[in-house]
């Protein structure tokens, strides 16, 4: 066998998204198993007990991340995690688990970190008199709504925050989880405080157990897309990624369904890239597509300048050249049939800042 080949995962790894752990850049390090000529390298993976989730809990020095990218839609955002469970092998925040010396691929998905604090370090940030109110993008790294937010509820604790100073906020998410928070979010919408968008990717079921294994299914996005529209709550979709001779051919059905549940904007992404997610998408298409790989891979490459990725602003969310133009008509042309008018954008003037914690207490 040759090396290459013993170094390549066999099987994919049932509920997780990514085959193995992909080294990140940063590494000093990095090991390979080799072929002994016996078949021993990968032959126990199967049976090798599944990757567990720990969560490490750390203390935030700041929570408040600006940024000033054209075109991601937002200005300053709030990540109550890092990493997350949902285990989309797509993932453009994979990378950044590099950062902690930790691989993009397994790790990412199996460990992870909370920010205990970051409600705290919130509402520090609002009450300095040099904050300046812009719409806060909460959860937007990796998701906010990921499953161990059920036991650690810092979404939920900074979104109280949140409606408690009437600050603008909104939501991308691929968990039906936002739903236990319709408490907080019906009323501030009433004051235009909150939009919820949706990111579907496909909706086959099937699929979607293999590209965002923990994410909720495609029907109950749903299901909580229509829950939140019917109680106020502006709701939006994401197709996203838009992933070529994967789901591309599902873009108009996606609208169609998140239009009948109420959804009133829509937008989409391209598939990206960036450093170490090339080689667990590569993994991911040998292990699931082998038969269409090389064509997936090539029509990516198209839209990206010949390359795997371009992270050049401006074409990075959308790609270039006739197999991405066509992808931008036919979504534009669904998006008008089906009338997405859009949300308006959220009220800032409401704001009102939170009162600094005092040692002493506050009487009133």
């Amino acid at each position: 066998m040759p090396m290459d080949d013993a170094r390549k995962p066999q099987a994919p790894i049932k509920g997780r998204g990514a085959a193995s752990r992909v080294a990140g850049r940063y590494e000093v390090t990095t090991t390979h198993g080799e072929d002994d000529g016996w078949g021993s390298v990968y032959e126990d993976l199967a049976d090798a007990p599944r990757p567990l989730t720990t969560v490490t809990e750390e203390r935030a020095r700041s929570i408040v991340t600006r940024n000033d990218s054209p075109d991601v839609g937002f200005d300053a955002s709030v990540n109550p995690y890092r990493g997350c469970e949902h285990g989309c092998v797509y993932c453009f925040a994979r990378p950044s688990h590099a950062y902690l010396d930790l691989s993009p691929g397994l790790d990412f998905e199996t460990k992870l970190f909370a920010k205990t604090n970051a409600p705290e370090r919130l509402r520090e940030e609002l009450a300095r008199p040099s904050y300046r109110c812009t719409p806060l993008a909460l959860g937007i790294n990796t998701d906010g709504y990921q499953p161990i937010e059920r036991r650690y509820r810092i979404t939920r604790q900074c979104l109280e925050i949140l409606a408690e100073t009437r600050h603008p906020v909104s939501f991308v998410t691929k968990s039906a989880l936002i739903e236990r928070d319709l408490d907080l979010l019906a009323p501030m919408a009433r004051d235009n405080l909150v939009s919820v968008h949706f990111s579907i990717t496909t909706l086959d079921n099937r699929l979607a157990a293999r590209m965002e294994p923990r994410a909720s299914a495609p029907h109950a996005k749903l299901r909580a897309m229509q829950a939140l529209a019917q109680a106020g709550v502006p709701v939006g979709v994401m197709v996203a990624p838009v992933v070529p001779m994967i789901t591309d051919r599902e873009i108009e059905h996606i609208l169609k369904a998140a239009h009948a549940h109420g959804a009133r904007s829509a937008a989409y992404t391209l598939l990206r890239l960036p450093h170490e997610l090339k080689d667990i998408w590569r993994e991911w298409l040998e292990l699931h597509y082998p038969e269409r790989a090389a064509h997936v891979m090539s029509l990516i490459q198209q839209m990206r300048g010949g390359k795997d990725y371009d992270s050049t602003f401006g074409s990075r969310m959308r790609g270039q050249g006739p197999f991405a133009q066509l992808i931008a008509q036919r979504f534009a042309k669904a998006r008008e049939r089906l009338g997405f008018p859009g949300h308006p954008p959220l009220d800032t003037s409401r704001f009102t800042p939170p009162r600094k914690p005092s040692p002493q207490g506050q009487l009133f």
